[in-house]
């Protein structure tokens, strides 16, 4: 299975898995695919032969080809079909139905933790209505073979043991993280349920180029600038921090193995690192000369974050293969040539 060139510049090696040529002339549906992870995946999937169609958010009748796509503009081209539309909505059913994908990877999602605390409502029609649209759709596509519903490592709250594993109770402290809690358990119950072949991703928080919230992106962009960088409370707090090569190999693999069916499954670096010390690496990786500044803690802060992927190495013998301080210098460098660009 060959994961995209390291979708940044031709850099890192073409990776293998035992699949081999699984997703070739696949017909595959991604929703959420102009975002950060999606646009990664998708690129993936048509390195590896896959007919992917996407489903963005957008006005249904924009002429498609006429319209530029942001994250997918690169390869647009090779996209079987564009699918625009609000995923919380009824219609969302009607146009996966037309579509008739053989594996769905659903990602459409309000991804961006702040977001929810002033618009609950809005995040919970998109991340659990969106979610049950598609898994009606695929109630009445003949042909799907394998649902992967995108969950989040925020279902957990804070660790409250050494690392998190698939059984950690589920302590969601914000709006997001109940809606997605929320939509993991809706998933897991339709394939109880009306056994829909459904795979549940839980990947820990993942970083790379394209990305544009979260502390990463943003402290490697001010850090550029040598602007401040801007820590909610204590930066005690910590993130397993996944690069995002590895959390894309996570989703092929919850999209191409049957073993995934039923489960839910943590992707994750295995190891936490504090707000301070990634900033800390950032401002160094970077030759920054940017302040760091505390201000008050964020609402519904989760203190830490640590996966145990120990499934997923059983399931797959999955395991992360780029450490935070590699990640930080490609995610730093992609950024740099960004920059260079818009000069």
């Amino acid at each position: 299975m060959v994961l995209g060139k390291e979708f940044i510049n031709g850099k890192g090696a073409e990776r293998m898995a035992a699949e081999g040529d699984f997703w070739k002339e696949k017909r595959v549906l991604v929703t959420g695919a102009d975002g950060f992870i999606g646009s990664h995946l998708t690129e993936a999937l048509l390195e590896n032969g896959a007919e992917v169609s996407v489903f963005i958010k957008g006005d249904s009748q924009t002429t498609f080809r006429k319209s530029r796509l942001g994250n997918l503009d690169a390869v647009q081209d090779r996209i079987a079909h564009i699918i625009k539309g609000n995923i919380g909505s009824e219609d969302s059913k009607t146009q996966i139905k037309e579509n008739n994908p053989e594996i769905i990877f659903h990602l459409a999602a309000e991804a961006y933790v702040p977001f929810s605390f002033d618009h609950p409502l809005e995040t919970l029609k998109t991340n659990l209505i969106g979610t049950l649209n598609v898994l009606h759709a695929a109630m009445d596509l003949k042909n799907v073979k394998q649902i992967v519903c995108t969950s989040s490592s925020e279902v957990y709250g804070t660790a409250m043991k050494d690392k998190i594993d698939e059984l950690h109770p589920l302590n969601p402290t914000s709006p997001y993280a109940a809606s997605k809690a929320a939509a993991d358990r809706y998933c897991y119950s339709y394939w109880k349920t009306y056994g829909l072949p459904i795979a549940i991703i839980r990947p820990f928080n993942t970083y790379g180029p394209r990305h544009t919230y979260d502390v990463i992106p943003k402290f490697i962009l001010l850090a550029l600038h040598n602007k401040e960088l801007t820590i909610y409370g204590s930066g005690e707090q910590s993130r397993d921090f996944t690069y995002v090569s590895d959390t894309v190999e996570g989703f092929l693999l919850m999209g191409s193995r049957k073993e995934a069916i039923g489960k839910a499954v943590n992707f994750g670096n295995g190891r936490d690192y504090t707000i301070n010390e990634t900033t800390e690496l950032i401002k160094r990786l970077s030759d920054s000369s940017s302040k760091i500044v505390h201000i008050e803690k964020r609402a519904a802060e989760v203190n830490r974050l640590i996966c145990d992927y120990s499934l997923a190495h059983k399931l797959f013998g999955w395991e992360p293969k780029v450490g935070l301080e590699e990640g930080l210098r490609r995610n730093i460098e992609w950024e740099r040539q960004r920059l260079t660009k818009q000069q």
